[in-house]
């Protein structure tokens, strides 16, 4: 039996439909679900395998990327998300979905709803460096075998980035050095040859400490990441498919969350 999975929309998400187009080629039931119909019946999420909240610009990101949509995940959906990750079930939040993960207190470290606020502002996605929106692709490099979506696999990613404020920083009193052991950096930015981009612009295009694209959580069934594998599910959706690059596919991500959600 396909897995179900949930792709939550909110007012200004844009990539729903990519994503669901994503999963059904790599094995799911994938469905887009309305934040406002999901609010008058929470219950819904429990019916779903899998969860994803897809990039855009949610709310118009009036307060800043992310910030809204991540209000109504801690006010609206804790108990049902915090049931949902506590469960194992697959979590990816792209881009905007991803900033909400890390606004709401969902990664880095997926804390309990109570425990949350202690961590407030301890790590976060800020402005880029380059202090602009960046547009441009980018390749990938999967790094946790922890993480359910990255793990068994070492194949380079290549993908669209497009956000403003991607910046992965953290406060000195993360533990950053615990969350390296943890195995919780999931994918870093890199040359397309593989190796470090070492901060590089534009190889590392936001300036994220350590190049860092993705994160997850201890447990490892959530994950969070800026660029859009997504975008590139398809040969002909690389730029340079007509001169026979198309190596660095975003669906094995997918198929690997797919996979996972098949044994909850």
């Amino acid at each position: 039996m396909k897995p179900k999975a949930l792709i939550l929309q909110a007012h200004g998400s844009n990539r729903d439909f990519d994503v669901i187009e994503a999963l059904t080629l790599a094995g799911a039931d994938a469905i887009g679900i309305p934040l406002n119909k999901l609010r008058m019946n929470k219950t819904l999420l429990a019916d779903f395998q899998l969860l994803v909240l897809p990039g855009g610009f949610s709310y118009a990101d009036a307060l800043g990327a992310g910030k809204l949509l991540a209000l109504d995940l801690a006010s609206y959906f804790a108990n049902e998300i915090s049931a949902f990750v506590e469960s194992g079930k697959p979590v990816i939040g792209i881009c905007n979905g991803f900033q909400a993960l890390v606004k709401s207190g969902i990664l880095p470290f997926g804390e309990k709803k109570e425990e949350r606020r202690k961590n407030d502002a301890k790590a976060t996605l800020t402005f880029n460096a380059q202090g602009h929106f960046e547009c441009r692709w980018v390749t990938l490099k999967p790094i946790s075998q922890k993480c359910i979506w990255t793990s068994g696999s070492d194949e380079i990613i290549t993908c669209p980035i497009a956000h403003g404020e991607g910046n992965f920083q953290t406060h000195e009193l993360f533990p950053l050095s615990s969350f390296i052991e943890q195995d919780q950096v999931a994918l870093s930015y890199t040359h397309a040859d593989g190796l470090p981009a070492n901060g590089e612009y534009p190889v590392n295009p936001n300036g994220s400490v350590l190049d860092i694209a993705g994160i997850c959580n201890p447990q490892g069934n959530v994950l969070g990441l800026m660029p859009h594998p997504e975008n590139y599910i398809h040969a002909w959706q690389h730029p340079r498919h007509t001169r026979g690059e198309m190596r660095g596919s975003g669906l094995k991500l997918f198929e690997n969350g797919v996979k996972y959600a098949k044994q909850i």
